[in-house]
């Protein structure tokens, strides 16, 4: 219950101070090369998830 109290009390001052963190944590230069995999992460993601949506449908065809 204590973790949904403070998920529901992030507001601006929260995210700049994980913004700060992380800035400080990786430094400016490494964040783009962070984004760039975490897109390409999510990307892979996506393109799994489909491939998983299409896969029962071509063997439910080859069933037909």
């Amino acid at each position: 219950m204590l973790v949904l109290t403070f998920l529901g009390m992030i507001g601006a001052p929260q995210i700049i101070l994980i913004i700060a963190v992380v800035l400080l944590l990786f430094g400016g230069r490494k964040i783009p090369e962070l984004m760039k995999g975490l897109g390409s992460g999510i990307k892979e993601f996506k393109n799994a998830t489909k491939e998983e949506e299409e896969t029962p449908k071509v063997e439910k065809e080859k069933k037909d």
